[in-house]
Order: structure tokens, then sequence, then C-alpha cells
């Protein structure tokens, strides 16, 4: 009875092209694992740290107060925080001018948590791309290794007086890895995708949110000086 193959042997004896294509598939499967966790702690950490601070704000704290914590540790703030501070920053430069119309000093809150915004939206939906375009070609990248592992296979028989599938057998068992590295490369990116995504979109709306109603509470404090 013929000793069957390893996986590893398997890997070892297929061609250099075969044996490149796994390894760019190994290193972004590590690579998309690595993100997908760093990805999972990053959102986990933000949605605690907007909880937080959400229920310190509602809570009736003073505004001045909140902001000047806030400002002795900038590096820090992520979220809501990011936009209040942001907002009420540019509310407090803009109502100490003399004359200031309150009207122009709302659109100028809004100008500044619009960009606080745009960063936050950047910073949830960092290393997304990458996930996305591992999901998206790794199946293809395995393909490319299987193919061209086959085409090998069946070259070689060229040179064989007897064809048997067990002279071809090891060949393609060599190719089919790569495909299989591609599907295992691309479902957990595809899947951390998505997740994230969404995760992503949801705390974009809880800021747009928070961002409409620190608008409302600083209009009125802008409308009663």
């Amino acid at each position: 009875m013929p000793q069957q193959l390893s996986l590893l042997e398997l890997i070892a004896n297929a061609s250099f092209l075969v044996q490149l294509v796994m390894a760019l598939l190994a290193l972004a499967s590590v690579a998309s694992w690595v993100m997908i966790f760093q990805r999972w702690m990053v959102l986990n950490r933000v949605r605690r740290q907007m909880d937080d601070f959400e229920d310190e704000f509602w809570s009736g704290v003073d505004l001045r107060e909140l902001y000047t914590q806030l400002d002795e540790e900038p590096d820090n703030l992520t979220g809501s925080e990011t936009v209040f501070l942001a907002g009420f920053r540019e509310f407090l430069r803009l109502s100490e001018q003399s004359g200031a119309d309150p009207d122009a000093v709302m659109q100028g809150v809004q100008r500044a948590m619009r960009v606080a915004l745009n960063h936050e939206e950047e910073s949830l939906e960092r290393h997304l791309a990458f996930l996305a375009t591992v999901g998206s070609t790794s199946p293809y990248v395995g393909l490319f290794g299987t193919v061209w592992g086959i085409m090998n296979s069946f070259r070689s028989l060229a040179n064989m007086s007897q064809a048997t599938l067990a002279s071809v057998a090891p060949g393609i068992s060599e190719a089919l890895i790569a495909t299989a590295m591609g599907l295992f490369a691309a479902i957990p990116a595809v899947i951390g995708f998505n997740r994230f995504s969404a995760r992503a979109e949801v705390l974009m709306k809880r800021y747009e949110t928070f961002a409409e109603e620190l608008t409302s509470v600083l209009y009125r404090a802008a409308h009663k000086t």
C-alpha cells in the first residue's frame, strides 16, 4: 500500500511559483488576523468610551469643566469626546469675540465638528480596505497557483510512457492546496470586513447623533448670551 503524502510534503514538493503563491497567501492570512484582532479591540474600546462619555455628558456636568478635563489629555480621546472637544473649543473661541453673531458661532461649531467626524470616520475604517482586498483577491491568487500547478502536472505527463492517476495525483494535490489557502485567507477577511464595516457605521451614526445634540445645546447657549 503506497504511503500517503503529508500536507507539509505536498507543499515542499510543489513548484517554486506555487510555493511563492502559498507564502503570499500565508502572509496575507496572518496580516488579516492581526488586523481583525486589532480592529475588534479598538472598536470595543471606542464603544465603551462612548458609553461612558455620553453618560457623563448627560449627567448634568458643567460643560466648561468637562471641556477643561478633556483638553488636558487630548491624546487619549476618541469618538464623541473628540467631537465635543472640537465643537466646544470653537464655540468658546467664537463666542468670546466682541459682537459675535450666534448664527455665525454655530456655523463655526458645525464646521469644526464636521472635520472631527471625518477624522473619526477615517480612524474607524482603518485597515478595512486591506481586509476587503484580501477577501476579494485571495481566492484568485490561490486559483492562479492551482492552475499553474496543474499545468505542470499535465506537462510532466509528456515525459511518461504510461500515465496513471498515481503519477499525477501528487502534483494536482499540491496545486489544490493553493486554492484551499486562498479560501482560508479570504473567508475570515470577508467576515471581518463586513462585521467591522457594520460596527463602524453604527458608531458613526452615534457620533453624528451626538454632534446634532451638542449643536442643540450650544445653540441655546449661544442665543442666551
